[in-house]
């Protein structure tokens, strides 16, 4: 019997991959294990292996696909065996685009969405709509085949919390709206209710200049005419999910930029000092594992800056996992040091090296990216002296790092002293924090970065 492949689940929030290569051809004779693609879970790359000998068969996607998490992508199969033609679990995609969602803002439920035979959910959206008490037969999926998604969940949540007197239009159009500067009170709308659908927006004429600037209100923008083209990057994969997460951050997220200069002459002392006196095999202690402790410490006297901002309310964690932003030659990946506050400095040094290893040879697995809930972006080794970095959603803050200068300083004779500086710019969300706040934090690392000895005892 043909043994089905379907898409994993990697992590616990994931809902869909992006193939990314096909490793094996139908007909080819593969092994159990044997990697037969490769597919995209947003954060990393991984491996999607054969679950048994046979022969691949019936490769239902191709590369650039988005698949839903436990849909069949292909089968194995034995010597005579065909792949099936139809199946009703993981229907093949449709040619056709989603319907967008059909969502009513009043103050009482929204009208409901058209039924299907074939309705689905990811269960991801499903514990979603359940922790809201939302009735899901009322919202229309926008993911593959209708497959409602989380973000279909949010998107109808939202619309129950606008309440009445809004205009009765789809999330779609309202977005059309918005980038092409149609103005919704005099159209009429040709979906239930007098809804107004995103055709109903793509055929109005503009009425008013375009809210977003022009580069961002034309994703489908070509080059620019007359000139050469060096190389094209499709925005596939990790470069999509960065370019729409830092958009979105500098969009909803009102950044607040705090920078603070800190002698690091008694931390270096501390780790040369450690590095002289390490065991052979032991690795050796680095700037960036002094600052993770550090940092750790002053999160836990600051825990607003470990913070989530959400609609209804900031959720402050006790644990604290920091992240370490890592580039990558295709794109910047953020592994983390989980409970970075009860590990020594010899802990935090091989968890480092072990996830920067592991990250250049794509080897990282979903756990390793999960729970950060605070950033920090090193820059020094590129001799950059300071810079600001966006918050890495849904987090609350990051710490950007520049390199390590020699300064003159005056001491307390003003007499000039040459002393060892690092920048540290903190970028926070306005929303969650005041400045006073963010302040703190920077003051409580700096004053651990001093007395970094007091801290490790």
């Amino acid at each position: 019997m043909a043994k089905e492949i379907i898409m994993p689940k990697f992590g616990f929030t994931q809902e869909e991959s992006e193939i990314l290569e096909w490793l094996k051809q139908d007909g080819d004779k593969v092994d159990k294990g044997d990697p037969i693609a490769v597919v995209s879970t947003d954060k990393i790359s991984m491996e999607v292996e054969a679950p048994e000998a046979g022969i691949i068969g019936g490769i239902r996607y191709k590369v650039g696909d988005i698949v839903p998490v436990t849909r069949i992508i292909a089968y194995v199969l034995q010597p005579g065996e065909k792949a099936p033609e139809t199946d009703t679990a993981a229907p093949a995609p449709q040619a056709e685009a989603p319907a967008a969602p059909v969502v009513e803002e009043k103050a009482a439920q929204p009208a409901a969405a058209a039924s299907s035979s074939a309705f689905s959910i990811s269960p991801v959206a499903q514990r979603l709509a359940d922790d809201l008490n939302i009735d899901v037969s009322q919202i229309s999926g926008t993911g593959r085949d209708g497959q409602v998604t989380k973000k279909d969940v949010e998107d109808f949540a939202a619309a129950l919390k606008a309440g009445a007197g809004k205009i009765n239009a789809t999330p779609a159009a309202r977005r059309i709206a918005q980038e092409k500067g149609v103005k919704l009170q005099p159209l009429n709308g040709s979906g239930p209710s007098g809804r107004i659908q995103a055709a109903d927006v793509s055929s109005a004429r503009v009425s008013a200049p375009a809210a977003q600037p022009a580069m961002a209100a034309a994703p489908g923008m070509g080059a620019i005419p007359g000139l050469t083209v060096l190389k094209e990057i499709p925005l596939v994969g990790m470069r999509r999910t960065i370019a729409q997460n830092m958009q979105r951050s500098m969009q909803q997220a009102p950044h607040m930029f705090l920078q603070v200069d800190v002698e690091m002459d008694a931390a270096e002392g501390l780790r040369k000092l450690a590095n002289q006196n390490k065991v052979a095999d032991a690795p050796k202690i680095s700037v960036t594992a002094l600052i993770v402790k550090a940092v750790a410490w002053a999160l836990k006297q600051n825990p607003i800056i470990n913070s989530q901002y959400t609609d209804e309310k900031i959720i402050e964690y006790a644990d604290i996992n920091i992240g370490i932003a890592t580039a990558l030659d295709n794109g910047l990946i953020v592994p983390v040091i989980h409970n970075a506050d009860s590990k020594d400095l010899l802990e935090i040094s091989l968890e480092l090296g072990d996830l920067a290893q592991r990250a250049r040879s794509n080897k990282l697995q979903p756990d390793d990216l999960a729970g950060g809930t605070f950033t920090i972006s090193n820059l020094g080794m590129f001799g950059i002296d300071r810079f600001t970095a966006i918050i890495n959603p849904p987090q609350s803050a990051i710490l950007a790092v520049g390199k390590m200068n020699k300064v003159f300083v005056p001491d307390e004779n003003d007499q000039p002293v040459l002393q060892r500086q690092v920048a540290f710019t903190l970028s926070a969300d306005h929303r969650v924090m005041d400045g006073s706040q963010a302040a703190k934090f920077l003051t409580d690392l700096k004053d651990s970065l001093l007395n970094l000895g007091e801290i490790l005892k």
